[in-house]
């Protein structure tokens, strides 16, 4: 963890590069430190993933409306400061990505960041290895 899921309307994948918007979205990620320049979330952790709806509404569907839903999922343990820091640089990066499409329509983006406390943790990877601790 951490990972960031993207749920959004099937018309803006005409309109923007899906795969470019996450690797933006994940090297931000990689690059988020803490008050004492430590990394914060571990590289081999990081996760961005994004998901056409298949069937969706928005608003009164007069127009063309998009809409995208960015939600990120980690751990507890970081500071308020670096979840707002790590929460400005994800919409900072949402919203430069997306700025054509706020431009030439009707967009909405919402971002949630989750941190929880998992009931049960299970994880396997041979992604981990290769970066050891951030």
């Amino acid at each position: 963890m951490p990972h960031l899921v993207i749920l959004y309307t099937s018309n803006i994948e005409a309109k923007a590069d899906m795969p470019k918007f996450c690797r933006a979205l994940a090297d931000v990620m990689v690059e988020i430190a803490d008050e004492e320049g430590k990394k914060v979330f571990p590289t081999g952790g990081v996760r961005v993933l994004a998901y056409p709806a298949a069937h969706g509404a928005v608003a009164d569907g007069k127009h063309d409306y998009g809409f995208a839903y960015l939600n990120l999922r980690m751990a507890k343990g970081r500071s308020d400061a670096v979840k707002s820091k790590t929460g400005e640089r994800l919409m900072a990066v949402a919203r430069e990505f997306l700025d054509p499409l706020f431009s030439s329509g009707y967009l909405g983006v919402t971002l949630h960041i989750d941190e929880g406390h998992e009931v049960v943790d299970v994880k396997h990877s041979t992604i981990h290895p290769l970066f050891g601790k951030p």
